[in-house]
């Protein structure tokens, strides 16, 4: 098997493709303590999972980052394609975050500090 058919059974198999939206997660550990940023993951994971966001209507892929260049107020997030910034995520707020934003499509605004959607 070549690499290119082995990726793309890989990406077949993970939905690559068949997403809404991407969420991407800073962990630390400038912007927040490690832990924090790890327990935030673990939430993100559980309420994607808890809410089978991984296929339908608002399937959501996410991935842990270790930075996104903004190292104050983490852990932070950005979701893409709407290019929604959000700080302070901790895993308190997953929740809130995951039924207002990727299931209800309402951005939770008093936690937004930037926005940069991609057209």
């Amino acid at each position: 098997m070549s690499d290119k058919q082995e990726l793309q059974q890989i990406s077949e198999k993970l939905n690559i493709g068949g997403y809404r939206r991407h969420v991407l997660l800073c962990t630390g550990p400038t912007c927040c303590m490690p832990e924090e940023g790890q327990e935030a993951w673990a939430e993100l994971k559980k309420q994607i999972k808890d809410n089978e966001l991984a296929t339908g209507e608002n399937a959501c892929y996410r991935s842990k980052v270790g930075c996104l260049r903004v190292c104050a107020h983490g852990p932070t997030m950005v979701v893409y394609p709407e290019g929604t910034w959000y700080s302070s995520m901790s895993a308190e707020r997953i929740p809130i975050f995951v039924q207002q934003h990727l299931i209800e499509g309402k951005p939770v605004e008093e936690w937004i500090f930037a926005e940069n959607p991609l057209n």
